[in-house]
């Protein structure tokens, strides 16, 4: 494992994504574990994305006292078929929420109307701050579905309806969820990034090669909506896992 730093974000390089997984598990389950010395009860954001399946998978395995964790998810398409296997709520429950015994789970309707939906939402998470999220990054440096065309790093709401830019449409193809890009829904609903970010603590946990220039510009370029990403440099202890395969130049002559 290799460590370095990039103005706000602590990044450690593993040498395959299962490692990546495993070490992010064990580093989310002593954050959790210490914030629930200070707290009765805490609230954690998830991504849902295959790029998470490692670190879920293995955070599922914690003894944890999951009655004391509630737990939110970020993004969610609008329109599927309810149970739709695409689902982001689905994802998690089958990677995660169905498989712990959670104090409380909080699932986006995407096929509740929008803006009622937004303002439901957004609401509730605005009386239970999240402790913690765990994101991933998109291909295209979109965090949750804030694609460059529609991220704002001052959005004044929590979450908002958003059409899905063409990348981060193909990169559901990419990752197996629909079998062609005409299936991908258009639209979808997501937690703004300001609120993504105010959490005490921020795990990112991006592997495979296909993410690697998006993470090359969240931790090397120019703080812009062009790689949403980017803000992380302006969230200290933000805490980054990538593979092997993801790191690229980031590596320099070294080797986890």
């Amino acid at each position: 494992m290799l460590e370095k730093q990039f103005a706000g974000v602590r990044l450690q390089i593993h040498a395959t994504r299962q490692e990546m997984g495993e070490a992010a598990a064990r580093d989310a389950v002593d954050c959790i574990r210490q914030l629930l010395q200070e707290k009765e009860e805490i609230h954690c954001i998830f991504a849902a994305a295959p790029s998470q399946n490692e670190f879920l998978e293995a955070l599922g395995k914690a003894d944890l006292p999951w009655h004391r964790i509630h737990a939110w998810h970020m993004d969610e398409y609008l329109g599927l078929p309810d149970g739709h296997p695409a689902s982001f709520g689905v994802f998690l429950k089958r990677a995660l929420f169905d498989r712990v015994p959670l104090g409380g789970v909080h699932l986006i309707d995407g096929n509740a109307d929008a803006e009622s939906e937004c303002r439901r939402y957004g609401t509730l998470l605005q009386q239970h701050p999240a402790d913690i999220t765990f994101m991933g990054i998109g291909e295209n440096g979109h965090l949750a579905f804030n694609d460059p065309p529609v991220a704002d790093f001052a959005d004044p709401v929590v979450m908002k309806p958003v059409e899905l830019d063409p990348v981060c449409r193909q990169q559901q193809v990419h990752d197996g969820c629909f079998a062609s890009l005409d299936l991908v829904p258009r639209q979808a609903l997501t937690v703004t990034i300001p609120w993504l970010t105010a959490s005490s603590h921020l795990f990112c946990i991006v592997p495979s090669a296909a993410k690697r220039a998006a993470v090359e510009a969240a931790l090397t370029g120019p703080v812009t909506t062009d790689c949403p990403a980017s803000i992380l440099q302006q969230r200290p202890g933000t805490r980054m896992y990538i593979d092997a395969d993801c790191a690229g130049a980031l590596m320099g002559e070294e080797r986890p």
